[in-house]
């Protein structure tokens, strides 16, 4: 007698909607809220272990102060209207060779991105060039503009320019032949090919190299300022070490960590509201 087997029953696999797809906009917002905790937690428990340390006499407080000392040292300075030159003048610097740096860097990273001619006669000066670290530059600056608010911005805009130079070309050059073909067979000017085609395919990389410029920018005017200038934060990190004074060169610090901070988060809000079309680098489209 043979037993034929039955075949085995069809298994039923049930997938269930999560929290994310009943609820969305809370799950949005739990998420968010668990990231923007983890983003103050980390310094704050940073700087308690810090305070703890200064407290427990772990360090030498005279050489890292306190950060309650650094606070009132700080807000005393504020208050006396004693800090806010120093950041008046490392804004201003940074700000108008930010601007003068992106405008160049755009402009010449459309033509090149646009122009293989132009890109193949311009693009082995400008690599050798971008490899120089800026600050090598500043003695031909102070040559060209002498002392004064001249070479900062200057370099600032040396240094911002090739950032954004790069991202544009590399933007320009990405974006699909297909929109450019589709472009040329509606028969786009050269100005509608550049306002409806490149500019809302290359603006996001753009605005991507254009927030990491606003950052170097920073960076750039402090250690520019520690050499020649005679106010700003850098000026003020340097002289205060000079004159053993720790607690106001922290102050400086934490002001330079601050504007690079904000300067950044402006630059980004500024990309998200110029290109609603683009994925998010924080928010809604993140889980």
């Amino acid at each position: 007698m043979t037993t034929v087997a039955k075949p085995p029953a069809e298994s039923v696999l049930t997938r269930r909607p999560g929290p994310q797809e009943l609820r969305p906009v809370r799950a949005h917002r739990r998420r968010r809220a668990l990231e923007l905790s983890l983003a103050a937690a980390v310094p704050l428990l940073l700087i308690l272990l810090w305070q703890l340390a200064a407290a427990q006499a772990w360090i030498d407080d005279r050489v890292y102060p306190a950060p309650s000392t650094i606070f009132a040292d700080g807000w005393d300075r504020a208050a006396a209207g004693d800090l806010w030159p120093d950041v008046w003048a490392t804004l201003k610097r940074v700000l108008a060779g930010y601007a003068i740096g992106t405008a160049a860097g755009y402009a010449l990273g459309l033509l090149m991105g646009s122009l293989s001619l132009v890109r193949a006669a311009l693009e082995p000066l400008l690599d050798a060039l971008y490899v120089v670290p800026k600050l090598a530059l500043l003695p031909i600056f102070l040559n060209m503009f002498g002392l004064g608010e001249g070479p900062q911005v200057a370099l600032v805009a040396a240094t911002v320019f090739f950032f954004v130079w790069i991202s544009t070309m590399s933007a320009v050059m990405a974006v699909p032949l297909g929109h450019r073909d589709a472009g040329q067979v509606f028969g786009a000017s050269p100005w509608q090919m550049f306002r409806h085609v490149l500019l809302p395919a290359s603006l996001p990389q753009v605005l991507v190299g254009a927030r990491i410029a606003a950052g170097v920018a920073v960076l750039v005017i402090v250690a520019s300022e520690q050499i020649a200038a005679a106010n700003g934060l850098g000026h003020l990190i340097f002289d205060s070490r000079a004159l053993f004074q720790n607690d106001v060169m922290f102050v400086g610090i934490v002001c330079v960590a601050v504007l690079g901070v904000v300067f950044s988060e402006l630059v980004r809000i500024v990309g998200r509201l110029l290109t609603p079309w683009a994925p998010r680098d924080r928010g809604r489209g993140q889980s």
